[in-house]
């Protein structure tokens, strides 16, 4: 079957209303039957994360957290897999949309990040999250920062999570192919043309 990408994507909805200064950040919380949580590592830190990330202005928090989920992971799940979990506080002046599924055990090292940002140090283009995890639940606190964690062990129940989404199907999300990996820059220039 031919991967189309509508396939994936939800009807637009209008966007969603802040309060001033407040950004909004929307994600999906992966979780599998071994009682494990699927955590991204982020570039150049020393911790996890969720796959999530700012919300565009003519975006859902669903279709967010989708297209998030799908750049930072090359995952792609369907919207009628998730379980909204709502907006969660989560920092002063940013909130968490969240969105939960429950999904088979696969190879976290296949997984890849389409989403880029430019290195200061280095000047070049890094990926936002360089490698993949799944962790027992009681890791989130040594993994993660302290305010995911008091989103994950405090405002959600992870172990009550993953039995409510038992009661649903599982999950089968979709890993697109890492796209072709970039040539380098090159100095290189053709050799000027000589007139006859």
């Amino acid at each position: 079957m031919k991967f189309n990408r509508r396939m994936f994507m939800t009807p637009p909805a209008p966007a969603v209303a802040l309060p001033f200064g407040k950004r909004l950040s929307c994600g999906v919380v992966l979780l599998n039957d071994q009682g494990e949580l699927l955590l991204c590592h982020v570039t150049g830190h020393d911790h996890w994360d969720l796959p999530k990330g700012g919300i565009a202005d003519d975006e859902t928090p669903e279709q967010a957290a989708l297209r998030e989920t799908r750049e930072e992971t090359g995952l792609c799940l369907r919207g009628c897999d998730l379980l909204d979990l709502g907006r969660l506080p989560y920092r002063s002046r940013k909130d968490l949309h969240l969105f939960a599924a429950r999904v088979p055990r696969f190879d976290a090292g296949l997984l890849w990040c389409d989403s880029r940002f430019d290195d200061a140090s280095s000047g070049t283009r890094l990926p936002e999250m360089d490698g993949y995890g799944w962790f027992p639940f009681q890791a989130v606190p040594v993994q993660c920062t302290r305010k995911l964690n008091a989103v994950l062990r405090e405002r959600l129940d992870l172990p009550a999570l993953l039995a409510q989404l038992s009661q649903r199907p599982l999950a089968q999300p979709v890993l697109l192919p890492a796209p072709a990996p970039q040539p380098a820059p090159s100095t290189w220039l053709p050799p000027p043309r000589l007139s006859a």
